[in-house]
């Protein structure tokens, strides 16, 4: 007979397998809510922010946060953290208009902007798997690297007049009289691109385990230190198509670009449901949390009176009422 006294502590993937349904959803189905609710005071309280075109430009103005956010998901899911993903942003942004600048074709910028963002998080993730550096110091060097690396290519802006650079940027994808960017496109690409991946594949059911527990994800036989190191190449390739994505909405490069974008990425995830702890959340609920701050700027847009910082004391209030409610969802029960 087991005594139930002396059985050891669930692991964090034992305690989220062992949340009801209900509980294990109540996150995203939060989350869901409160963007429902803040569309719904903005219905009533501002004329025209009914209008679908509305929600619409919140995706045409954050389909680069949203790009960044998805390769967030993959690393916090493993527990992880990336802090330099707005410097390589920046520094995508950077390289790609001075490439342009100096003739380069686009179809060969492209794919070296996204080469140098997946070396970045490859290297972060050598030094997280092999050296057993924290992901917090690893990722926090990696971004001084890459933001400074952006004022030794040119401490200035540097415009982007690239004719096909340029087309891209303005196309705008008509439907219904109602209108998206290719950016956005190619933001919801990724987002099911994703998906897939966490949902369908065993690599996906491996960034989980690892969330979980990674101890108990090694002796599985799982390839831990291969998982930790593809989420963060995924992060950083994702960093980079996010700064490709940013510079189509700017049509510049600068060393300034994305800056906080880091933190913006990490409040989208953790407030669209996924745990800082890893193991458990959903895609679904990055695109939710994104949502939820792009709507949070357009209601003090349509406010008019109110400065642009509410914008971060709104998210450091859901950021914390979101942290907590995890708590509750995935504390032990006595």
């Amino acid at each position: 007979m087991i005594d139930l006294k002396t059985r050891p502590p669930l692991n964090v993937a034992d305690r989220v397998r062992a949340i009801p349904v209900r509980q294990k959803y109540l996150p995203v189905t939060a989350t869901a809510v409160l963007l429902a609710l803040m569309y719904g005071l903005g219905v009533i309280n501002y004329p025209g922010f009914s209008d679908t075109q509305i929600v619409l430009n919140v995706f045409v103005d954050n389909a680069f946060l949203l790009v960044v956010a998805v390769g967030m998901t993959f690393v916090i899911l493993t527990g992880g953290i990336d802090l330099s993903v707005g410097s390589v942003v920046a520094l995508t942004t950077m390289i790609v208009a001075l490439l342009l600048e100096n003739g380069w074709p686009a179809a060969v910028v492209l794919p070296v902007a996204l080469l140098m963002g997946a070396t970045i998080g490859f290297l972060m993730g050598l030094m997280i798997h092999y050296f057993d550096v924290q992901p917090f110091i690893a990722t926090l060097a990696g971004m001084f690297l890459a933001r400074g690396l952006c004022y030794v290519i040119s401490t200035d802006s540097i415009s982007i007049d690239n004719p096909f650079w340029v087309s891209v940027a303005n196309a705008q994808l008509w439907f219904g009289g109602f209108f998206i960017t290719i950016s956005v496109l190619i933001a919801l690409v990724v987002v099911l691109v994703a998906a897939y991946v966490l949902a369908y594949t065993t690599f996906g059911r491996d960034v989980y385990a690892v969330g979980g527990n990674p101890q108990s994800a090694m002796l599985m036989g799982l390839r831990v230190g291969r998982t930790r190191i593809a989420v963060y190449t995924i992060s950083g390739l994702c960093s980079a198509l996010g700064g490709v994505v940013l510079s189509f909405y700017m049509l510049s490069g600068y060393g300034l670009h994305a800056s906080g974008m880091e933190l913006d990425a990490i409040a989208a995830v953790v407030i669209g449901g996924t745990l800082l702890t890893g193991g458990s959340g959903y895609l679904f609920g990055t695109v939710l949390g994104v949502l939820v701050l792009g709507l949070i700027q357009t209601i003090i847009t349509f406010q008019g009176d109110l400065s642009s910082w509410w914008t971060k004391i709104f998210i450091g209030m859901f950021l914390f009422v979101f942290i907590v409610l995890q708590r509750a969802v995935t504390r032990r029960r006595r």
